[in-house]
């Protein structure tokens, strides 16, 4: 057994540590504080002398443990000591740097002061890591790492302050510290350009993340499956959505296990490129090969298909995303919104609100444009002036109504044909310092045009001359259509106001409205007027001036008008023939022009059986079903029931076939012949 004295020879230094006792209780009533050491033995009391008075026995406030310094406690002890004053080093040094200036003089004083013997490159990984520095510090900082520390490995040191100015973004200093690693001849790895990469991915520079990626088989690399989610993600920003593809293909063929990272770039890749069939598959491939999507894949692809019109498939998605358990953000609910306000799923769109809403969730105005832009088109006026309301409420400057909202409004207003809302959005807008656009005024043309307001619709196209801006193509459309609608004696002043606005529209409107001009000068005119409008206009102008004529009761010119837009192929398909059904497609045509072409369909089919041609068995006529937004009959399908009973028609709808007339061969030519084509149409 070991000597007293060997005992007190153990070489190692003294240690000493405080406990605090268990119980509080004794801790108040006696604070003594245990005193363990492995090299003093506890201090013995000298013993009272003979003469000594005897005194009350005090309470010793600090006790002794001696450990045995052969035993595992006391090497346990040893490393605490050690690891503490370790981190009080490490401690130390983060602190200096952080308050350091990026100068090389004051950062080697902070760090020598820090570290008085060499620190290892364990230290080193720390403080660069840890310290709250600027780039250009921690660029110093490396330096004198590389110099001082005990560094195997000095790209790991290079990897941890790429990653410092990855996170600040600093796209010029990490580019600056590329080159001085290559310069001092320290070779990358697989780390490195993959933060390089990332970085120039952060810094929105995805030209920049592919050359790197390029140069990683120059130096010996290969990519793991993060950088190619990079690269992939890289490639798809700059425009390659091929290469992006083909690189997702290449890390599959290698046996790489997808992830939703990849997983969640990919579908974004193919939905920025129109491939939406694609993004779905990827969605679905992931799940089969037991990848479960996270909340970033669920709203990539639920943006994908919002952006594919598909809103029965983002239902099914967002059903599968609660079934998860998984809770729903902002960025959630922003794709729900706009797949649904897109598609015109009008009370979806409006649940989703509601929650957004009741959750406290931050809508800016772009969301709130479209849940009105939505109500505008779908006659929803009780929730568009709920939306408007909650916008003027909101305290946030960027939910406030803009000029786009205050358009949303009017053009609701207007098509409802709700006068006095339409002026006080108009005046509303006027004070919170907005001039109105000409979506709005072509809005409030529309909404006197309907109200029969002429004078009005003269103001208002005198207000957008006097504000500077220039009539375009929906505007004149707008005006045709109030033309059209507009009594005899008050259609000057209209035809003026479209003639100021495109002087060719106008010289081919007096040609249909005057009576004596000859219908071969306005079938020159009109061929050549839509034959320069933009292709997008050409069917409402031609609607339109259809329209009109019918209204002044000018058929010849109605169908010289319809005999151009044929030729010019901006109605197509209107008469089809089978063996066994002739059919007129009438969808989609205005009133006007619907009677036009039956006018002219029935005057060829007249002329058939005239001339002994067998009619097939069934003759139809597609009017269509839908019906217009702000009206409550059922559109042209209830015109034409309504003009085929004046006509004394065997048309007859079909009850299996919604917007369908038909008649039978035997009912139709027993009609025709009953009959002069000039007396088939009474408008």
């Amino acid at each position: 057994m070991a000597s007293p004295s060997s005992l007190l020879s153990w070489p190692h230094r003294p240690i000493s540590l405080s406990f605090q006792p268990k119980n509080p209780s004794s801790s108040a009533s006696s604070p003594a504080i245990a005193r363990v050491s492995v090299q003093d033995p506890p201090p013995q009391e000298p013993p009272p002398s003979s003469d000594a008075k005897p005194s009350p026995k005090k309470s010793s406030n600090t006790s002794y443990l001696w450990v045995n310094p052969n035993s595992p406690r006391a090497a346990g002890l040893a490393r605490a000591r050690a690891g503490s004053s370790r981190r009080a080093r490490l401690a130390a040094a983060v602190a200096a740097l952080g308050a350091c200036q990026p100068e090389e003089a004051l950062v080697t004083a902070a760090l020598e002061d820090a570290f008085l013997d060499p620190p290892s490159e364990q230290d080193a990984v720390i403080v660069l890591n840890t310290a709250a520095t600027k780039p250009a510090t921690s660029v110093l900082a490396l330096r004198w790492f590389l110099s001082n520390a005990e560094v195997r490995k000095k790209v790991i040191l290079y990897n941890v302050v790429l990653k410092a100015l990855r996170k600040r973004r600093r796209w010029g200093d990490t580019e600056a510290l590329w080159d001085e690693m290559l310069r001092e001849g320290v070779q990358p790895d697989n780390a490195t350009f993959s933060t390089v990469i990332s970085c120039a991915r952060g810094c929105a520079l995805p030209n920049k993340a592919v050359e790197w990626f390029e140069k990683m088989t120059d130096f010996g690399c290969s990519p793991d499956m993060l950088t190619y989610s990079v690269v992939i993600d890289a490639y798809g920003r700059a425009g390659d959505a091929e290469m992006a593809l083909r690189l997702y293909d290449r890390a599959r063929g290698e046996q790489w296990q997808l992830d939703p990272v990849i997983c969640a770039t990919v579908i974004k890749v193919h939905s920025n490129s129109g491939n939406f069939d694609g993004a779905l598959n990827v969605f679905e491939e992931m799940k089969a090969t037991g990848v479960k999507p996270n909340l970033v894949v669920y709203n990539t692809v639920l943006d994908a298909m919002g952006r594919a019109m598909r809103p029965w498939v983002v239902k099914t998605i967002h059903r599968e995303l609660v079934s998860q358990k998984m809770l729903p953000n902002r960025a959630t609910y922003s794709c729900l919104l706009q797949a649904y306000t897109r598609a015109r799923y009008a009370e979806d769109a409006m649940a989703v609100y509601r929650m957004m809403k009741d959750e406290v969730m931050d809508i800016d105005v772009v969301l709130y444009n479209m849940l009105l832009s939505m109500c505008a088109d779908i006659g929803y006026v009780d929730e568009a002036e709920e939306i408007f309301r909650d916008m003027k409420a909101s305290m946030a400057a960027r939910s406030k109504p803009d000029s786009w909202s205050y358009s949303s409004m009017v053009t609701l207003y207007s098509c409802t044909g709700n006068v006095l809302g339409a002026e006080g959005i108009l005046n509303e807008m006027v004070e919170a310092g907005f001039k109105p656009n000409i979506f709005i005024l072509t809005s409030l043309i529309r909404c006197y045009g309907k109200a029969g307001r002429t004078d009005d619709v003269v103001r208002s196209f005198t207000m957008l001359e006097d504000l500077g801006i220039v009539p375009d193509d929906r505007f004149c459309g707008c005006l045709l259509t109030v033309a059209a609608g507009t009594p005899a004696e008050e259609l000057d002043k209209v035809i003026d106001c479209i003639g100021r606005s495109n002087a060719q529209l106008g010289s081919v409107v007096k040609l249909l409205v005057d009576r004596a001009a000859p219908g071969e000068h306005l079938r020159e005119a009109a061929g050549d007027l839509l034959g320069s409008v933009r292709g997008v206009v050409k069917m409402p102008y031609c609607n339109c001036l259809m329209d009109l004529a019918v209204n002044l009761n000018q058929t010849e010119k109605a169908c010289a008008l319809l005999d151009v837009a044929l030729q010019l192929g901006i109605y197509t398909n209107v008469q089809t023939r089978t063996q066994t059904q002739w059919s007129l497609h009438l969808r989609g045509l205005s009133v006007g022009a619907a009677l036009t072409t039956l006018h002219v369909w029935t005057s060829d089919l007249y002329t058939a059986v005239q001339a002994g041609e067998e009619l097939p068995p069934l003759l139809g006529i597609h009017t269509g079903q839908g019906k217009n937004t702000y009206s409550s009959d059922r559109g042209l399908a209830a015109v034409f029931e309504s003009h085929l009973k004046e006509l004394d028609a065997p048309f007859h709808e079909a009850p299996d076939k919604a917007g369908w007339f038909l008649t039978t061969s035997v009912a139709a030519k027993h009609w025709l012949e009953t009959r002069k084509s000039a007396e088939l149409v009474a408008v």
